[in-house]
């Protein structure tokens, strides 16, 4: 029962992190912070949904490293996510989740729990047994890019230098009944910028909170929401593939975050983003790991808020 591999895949990556379920399984340590949408035109004419039609629409958005452990250091070798949660009218909301590589591991929960099984520390070294893992590459070529994305990739000098993709595909509906499918990339205005491993271990093991506490002070922080469009033949179900990169771009909008959440609990470490939220005019792939991840997450929230 897929209730049952939500069950055993949120306990597989605990077991991983040595976790408590006191906090989130994966992407336990990060921070929130505010803002403001402003979606563009060419968005608008694009989709019908409540977001995505030029009102400025109240955001909170939550920055985190990838690992389950809530004591991950910035500098550690990691993705990172960032996770938007659009506040709209009658108090409902929408979510866009992202990563920082930019294709997902696997196609289906089970190769998901295989994935995470693999990663078991071995009891004498404490770290994942490179045996098992490439094992599981040979059995799964399919995880080759975002390892190397993950493996390769230099600590970020910021949150918000960093580039971030939402992995799976989504339908849009425009006002006429028209549809697409779109992937969604958030771009920084600040531009992508990494800095070595040994400079970030200077900057020590919380600088991306501390760096982008002290950049607000300053000025906000901007993205802009880009889509890409697919044509056919481009595969809407699969977050291991990307899509050509001549595929058409759209600026849908611009996000401005401008302050650090007051209440980090209840605004953020309480808060579930999942990107089956959606709302009228947009519409989920049958991806298997899109699907899936609304299980996962509440079998995550419910132990966190211990309510069984």
């Amino acid at each position: 029962m897929a209730d049952d591999l939500a069950t055993r895949v949120v306990d597989s990556i605990s077991r991983n992190f040595k976790g408590t379920h006191d906090h989130r399984a994966a992407h336990a340590k990060g921070f929130c912070v505010s803002g403001v949408f402003v979606a563009t035109p060419e968005a608008g004419a694009l989709t019908r949904a409540a977001h995505f039609r030029g009102n400025p629409v109240a955001v909170t958005v939550r920055f985190s490293n990838g690992s389950g452990s809530l004591e991950s250091a910035d500098h550690h070798i990691d993705g990172r996510g960032m996770a938007v949660k659009f506040h709209l009218p009658g108090g409902e909301a929408s979510d866009i989740v992202s990563i920082s590589q930019r294709t997902f591991f696997v196609r289906t929960p089970e190769d998901f729990l295989e994935f995470t099984d693999a990663r078991k520390p071995d009891p004498e070294t404490g770290r994942p047994d490179p045996n098992a893992i490439g094992d599981f590459l040979i059995r799964h070529p399919e995880a080759e890019a975002a390892f190397t994305e993950v493996l390769t990739t230099s600590p970020p000098a910021s949150v918000a230098t960093t580039a971030y993709n939402a992995l799976h595909a989504f339908r849009w509906l425009d006002a006429d009944g028209g549809s697409r499918w779109v992937r969604y990339r958030w771009v920084p205005d600040a531009g992508v910028a990494t800095i070595e491993r040994e400079k970030a271990k200077e900057l020590g093991r919380d600088y991306l909170r501390s760096e982008l506490t002290e950049r607000l002070t300053h000025e906000p922080v901007v993205f802009q929401l880009e889509i890409a469009i697919a044509e056919e033949g481009d595969d809407p179900d699969d977050p291991t593939a990307g899509w050509p990169a001549d595929r058409r771009r759209v600026t849908a909008g611009q996000l401005e975050l401008t302050a650090i959440s007051a209440d980090q609990d209840a605004e953020c470490e309480r808060q579930v983003f999942d990107p089956m939220r959606l709302t009228d005019g947009i519409e989920p792939s049958a991806d298997p790991i899109l699907n899936f991840r609304p299980l996962a997450y509440d079998v995550s929230i419910r132990r966190r808020l211990k309510l069984g």
